[in-house]
């Protein structure tokens, strides 16, 4: 088991022990696709293409292995330009312990097509393992390995906390997976998912979350789009750090409290606007709950850059970050 034990008063942050890596790109196991669909709010208006994909995973040893927050690998076929066999792609599970099935024998996830213009050459880049896993036809085999992942985890002790989940992107994976598994459990405290897009049409599993909020008082879903007006027209177009002052009479009274964790997954840079938000509008005896900030980098939050973080300002316990790109 590895504990983690909070620097401020409260629960005992406990996350659980994990299995890592049954399978390895040396001797990955086999799935089985079962469901490929588009995942984006308007499928034929959205600006990129999101598949939500569903591995049957019951005939290897990935079988109620892995936990939402952790990744799984992908190994696709063919070489490189070198030659070699294409190295391992990680994408985090969209799925519960328990699987889309509830046994943990069907796991998820969801994947952006990469298409892109080469920044040197000019000529069409493709992504190699999203374009191959957006092409799989139901049935069609797979090799995975994996699990991977010890840190960005729901806790032992998932009752005793408040969440605010903030995603951008495929970083709503995760995301998907924990609040299925907390609203399943009926855990009564609550959840927050702030979830970022450029457009609307753009949002994943818009209508899953949504019915989610009509049926459970505790679980609360905020958008915020950043190239067009917000849904909610009065707020105008937003990042997702500005949903902590828009949605103030929600958030702030969570983030006073001694059991909330803040979950942050998607692309680097989000957190510096939400840290930002913590420091402009909690007292510092709730502020030092999340984070540990230099007294002079106090004196300019409003220039806190992606370059001060691990530095300057560090996270605690109670912050769980993944982000990339």
């Amino acid at each position: 088991m590895n504990d983690r034990m909070s620097p401020t008063s409260g629960p005992q942050i406990i996350l659980p022990a994990v299995q890592m890596n049954v399978y390895t790109p040396k001797s990955p196991g086999v799935g089985r696709v079962v469901k490929s669909e588009l995942c984006v709010a308007s499928p034929h208006k959205s600006a990129g293409v999101v598949r939500h994909i569903d591995f049957d995973v019951s005939n290897t040893s990935l079988a109620g292995a892995g936990r939402p927050g952790q990744a799984f690998g992908v190994l696709p076929p063919g070489e490189d330009d070198k030659g070699k066999p294409h190295k391992v792609r990680l994408y985090s599970y969209a799925s519960p312990s328990f699987g889309e099935d509830g046994d943990g024998n069907v796991i998820s996830t969801c994947v952006k097509r990469v298409i892109d213009e080469h920044w040197k050459t000019h000529k069409l880049f493709e992504g190699v393992a999203s374009n191959y896993l957006c092409d799989l036809q139901v049935g069609e085999e797979v090799k995975l390995t994996g699990p991977v992942g010890r840190r960005f985890l729901l806790p032992i002790n998932a009752k005793d906390y408040n969440y605010v989940f903030v995603a951008t992107g495929t970083g709503i994976a995760p995301f998907r997976g924990m609040i299925m598994e907390l609203l399943k459990a009926e855990h009564a405290k609550q959840i927050v998912l702030i979830m970022g897009v450029a457009y609307a049409t753009d949002l994943l599993y818009h209508a899953y979350f949504e019915d989610l909020a009509t049926r459970h008082e505790n679980f609360h879903y905020l958008t915020a789009v950043s190239r067009e007006m917000q849904l909610d027209a009065k707020a105008g177009p937003m990042y997702v750090h500005q949903r902590f002052v828009t949605h103030a009479d929600l958030l702030q009274p969570l983030l006073n409290l001694d059991h909330t964790l803040i979950y942050a997954c998607g692309i680097t840079g989000m957190e510096v606007g939400i840290f930002q938000q913590l420091a402009e509008h909690l007292s510092p005896e709730d502020l030092a709950r999340y984070l540990t900030v230099d007294e002079e980098a106090m004196h300019h939050i409003e220039s806190w850059n992606r370059q001060m973080m691990h530095r300057e300002i560090r996270t605690t316990d109670r912050v769980f970050l993944e982000v990339y790109g």
